[in-house]
């Protein structure tokens, strides 16, 4: 059964209010830009945001005042620095005060690989002696059964949706992702329901002929969107890359609240449809990010 949904459908149906959502888990590539609009667009509330560098994304969503809490490893502008709305929020409670748990990139992929596995937790030694361990109060000190060291124990973080960006997908949810995949795997099974979000939808042939590349398994697919450009700003390897100047334009427009305010309506609130947004891109922008020199991978042999 084809699991094709318009994205307004799908946010509808799978990211209510007080969701616990996962997203940009392949670090600075592939970030779900087009969801996390719809997101702002439908005027979700309350959400824990769970990633890990997370890049302007969660910044957005923070300042359209979807979010209450946040358990990620950092949250800016991974190529200008700050997050204004993220300092707004958590410096002045603008525009809602919001709830951050820290973590380190390594110990948000241990907690996402903890409940994937059904783990309550994962014991490590990263981070201990650090800031992050005290201030975290979700991590435990433990001593090791075997030798009596000391160890932290990370809990399991188990996202009530996870929505990964992919090159291409079929109707049921087999995904191909390549290039960085960060957390993304360790999210997806850990997540009670997966969004797919793919550039393109292909036949189950297309996604058999190379089946190590398939991110997760479908049966955790509540949902598969073909969007199109859909991770802008991001890159997506082998389709666009990255928007240097767009990310250096949001940075400098959202310095206040009112700028951000105004960038908003003009991005995200002004423009219906992914189409639109796309419309304003212009197609100079867009021929200016486009693929120009491929680089394929030597064939694989399956074959016995």
């Amino acid at each position: 059964m084809s699991k094709l949904l318009s994205m307004t459908e799908a946010i509808r149906r799978y990211v209510p209010d007080g969701a616990a959502v996962a997203l940009g888990l392949a670090l600075e590539p592939c970030i779900p830009f087009a969801a996390g609009h719809e997101i702002i667009r439908q005027g979700r509330r309350d959400l824990t945001l769970i990633g890990p560098i997370s890049d302007i994304l969660f910044d957005q969503l923070i300042g359209a005042g979807c979010v209450a809490k946040i358990q990620a490893a950092w949250v800016g502008n991974v190529s200008e620095g700050l997050g204004h709305c993220y300092r707004r929020a958590t410096e002045q409670a603008q525009p809602r005060p919001i709830v951050t748990e820290d973590h380190s990139n390594f110990t948000i992929g241990l907690a996402l690989r903890a409940a994937s596995l059904g783990a309550p937790y994962i014991p490590t030694r990263s981070l201990l002696g650090s800031d992050l361990a005290r201030k975290n109060s979700t991590f435990l000190h433990a001593s090791s059964p075997f030798d009596g060291s000391p160890l932290l124990l990370v809990p399991a973080l188990q996202p009530d949706v996870t929505i990964l960006h992919v090159q291409r997908s079929d109707e049921d949810g087999n995904a191909h992702l390549w290039g960085s995949l960060g957390i993304c795997q360790e999210a997806m099974l850990a997540a009670r329901q997966v969004i797919i979000v793919a550039e393109e939808i292909v036949s189950r042939e297309v996604i058999t002929s190379d089946p190590n590349r398939v991110i997760g398994p479908s049966y955790k697919v509540c949902a598969v969107v073909h969007e199109p450009w859909g991770a802008h700003p991001s890159a997506v390897q082998g389709y666009y890359d990255r928007d240097h100047q767009f990310y250096h334009e949001y940075h400098t427009r959202t310095r206040t609240a009112e700028g951000f305010q105004q960038w908003l309506d003009e991005w995200v609130l002004g423009l219906k449809t992914r189409q639109e947004y796309i419309a304003k891109l212009g197609s100079a922008r867009l021929g200016a990010l486009s693929v120009k020199e491929h680089r394929y991978a030597a064939p694989v042999d399956y074959g016995y």
